[in-house]
């Protein structure tokens, strides 16, 4: 790869294969951003929000934050992080706080309400956010708040588009 290109189509594929790894679809993250945002305003169908997910995945810094979260989890899951770095990924520690750093970056995307909208689905686990928290197979630290700040930031361009 030379310096001046991103790649946007490798990064995807593998922010997909890494979602999918965890059974993740683009329709579980469109189904939180749906869930979230209809109590609030009306929504568009659900082939518009899945669209808004895959825009929002295409975006090189998202790109970024992914990748980089979910090398933390795999290596976390392998144990391949020094300590105290995997005990406290591992555990998922509240006061850790790097993973919802990392998301928030991508939830507050279409603006802030994203971030009231990523603290919902962080404290309320819905859906496939509850899936990932328990799982007892990988560890999920990022993935979970990942996930939810796409949701939340797609919930977000929702929101925009009602007002």
């Amino acid at each position: 790869m030379n310096k001046s290109s991103y790649p946007y189509t490798t990064a995807y594929q593998n922010i997909i294969s890494q979602l999918a790894k965890k059974h993740i679809t683009i329709a579980d993250i469109a189904s939180l951003a749906q869930e979230l945002q209809h109590q609030y305003s009306p929504v568009p169908a659900f082939a518009t929000i899945k669209t808004m997910v895959i825009e929002l995945l295409h975006q090189p810094e998202v790109l970024n934050r992914m990748l980089v979260g979910f090398a933390l989890d795999k290596a976390a899951t392998q144990h391949e992080l020094q300590e105290p770095l995997q005990a406290i990924s591992a555990h998922d520690l509240g006061v850790f706080g790097t993973d919802e750093t990392l998301a928030l970056g991508i939830a507050t995307w279409y603006g802030t309400i994203g971030m009231t909208n990523f603290n919902e689905l962080d404290l309320y686990k819905h859906g496939i956010l509850h899936n990932l928290d328990h799982n007892q197979h990988y560890v999920n630290t990022f993935t979970d708040d990942l996930v939810a700040g796409v949701a939340a930031a797609v919930a977000a361009k929702i929101a925009h588009q009602q007002s």
